[in-house]
């Protein structure tokens, strides 16, 4: 199954956390994009993040941002 628009709005979302610590969360203003919104909202209710305009990862979101990360940093040119 190949990557859907709305997953990978949903990744760019995870790799925008500090992985170096669970202290610093992401907060998406009205003003972003309706896609960014969207993306927020759905990992909210898969309950990757604990607020619906980002907050911070859940357990769940960690492993899941690392797993995202370690993908990105793979298929990145060096």
């Amino acid at each position: 199954m190949p990557y859907t628009k709305d997953i990978v709005e949903e990744l760019n979302i995870l790799v925008r956390y500090n992985l170096a610590t669970t202290q610093e969360g992401i907060k998406i203003h009205k003003t972003a994009s309706p896609e960014t919104i969207a993306a927020t909202h759905r990992l909210f209710e898969k309950g990757l993040v604990s607020q619906d305009d980002g907050g911070y990862l859940t357990n769940l979101g960690i492993e899941t941002a690392k797993q995202a990360q370690t993908v990105l940093d793979i298929l990145t040119p060096a």
